[in-house]
């Protein structure tokens, strides 16, 4: 109960301030609407009024909680509104951006530490590239996908998710492999070990914390790129697009349960990657984390 009790002042903290501004916020519908058939309200009927609007401008969380239920429950999960659909959908373009930006991180980060001009040149343009918004980078990409002859939507979405998901494996991996100190390469170097033998025997072990942190960042990363390529490239499937429906067609039930089963596949996505990251442990005798 001691480690969850703060956890749950927290989020009993967050709904008390949620069903407030649900109220605060849906009050004004319906004091306009009782002003409309001159009628004076008691606070009993606004307050449930306000919890129970089709169209609330801050659904309730129960209203999201049931939507929520609806759409992964109720719903068949070859049915368009389907939210395991939608979510398998954004999977997919996450997983692809995912191992996009692993390969292109490492890749990076292996030839900065080990070659001083890839450090001095390719280290500056890897920190600009994530200055540039992703939201005005996506219809460029999508643009070039489609120029380039990418007839799939999962190639833009998987390039957007990737774009978002390497730059913290690179930056982590930097410094993972620049983390041994002078005595340990000395101590290997006093032994004839050549570079090789010095990057797989010490840098490349020494890494592989740094490596499982960045995962866990890289990968919700990813799954923010693929719901934002989803946005621009006129996809009808996938949590992205679920959002933007609902946005379009003036329902934010739709959009405020897409956006919480985002965050329920994030948080698996990052309980996964904790998984692989203690069996990796335990394999390499480090005992569990």
């Amino acid at each position: 109960m001691r480690r969850f009790g703060p956890v749950l002042v927290v989020v009993l903290t967050i709904f008390a301030i949620w069903y407030v501004g649900s109220f605060l916020m849906n009050r004004t519908w319906v004091m306009d609407q009782a002003a409309r058939a001159g009628t004076e309200p008691g606070f009993t009927e606004v307050l449930r009024d306000t919890m129970n609007q089709d169209r609330a401008k801050l659904p309730a969380p129960h209203q999201v909680a049931a939507e929520l239920y609806d759409g992964v429950v109720n719903k068949k999960v070859t049915s368009k509104r389907s939210l395991v659909y939608h979510g398998f959908i954004t999977f997919q373009a996450t997983m692809a951006g995912f191992a996009l930006g692993i390969i292109a991180g490492v890749a990076l980060a292996v030839a900065i530490v080990l070659s001083r001009f890839a450090d001095l040149t390719l280290m500056p343009w890897a920190i600009i590239s994530q200055t540039i918004p992703v939201v005005a980078l996506a219809p460029m990409i999508v643009v070039l996908a489609n120029a380039a002859g990418a007839g799939s939507l999962m190639v833009p979405k998987a390039i957007i998710a990737g774009y978002l998901g390497f730059f913290p494996i690179l930056v982590s991996m930097v410094a993972g492999l620049r983390s041994p100190d002078g005595m340990q390469l000395d101590l290997l170097r006093t032994y004839g070990a050549s570079p090789g033998q010095v990057f797989w025997k010490l840098r490349l072990p020494a890494s592989l914390p740094y490596f499982f942190a960045s995962l866990k960042i890289a990968v919700a990363a990813s799954l923010v790129g693929a719901i934002v390529g989803e946005l621009p490239t006129g996809a009808i499937s996938g949590l992205g697009a679920r959002m933007l429906i609902g946005s379009q067609f003036g329902n934010p039930m739709i959009m405020w349960s897409a956006l919480f089963a985002a965050a329920i596949l994030a948080a698996l996505l990052i309980w996964i990657v904790s998984g692989i990251e203690k069996i990796a442990v335990r394999t390499m005798g480090g005992g569990q984390t």
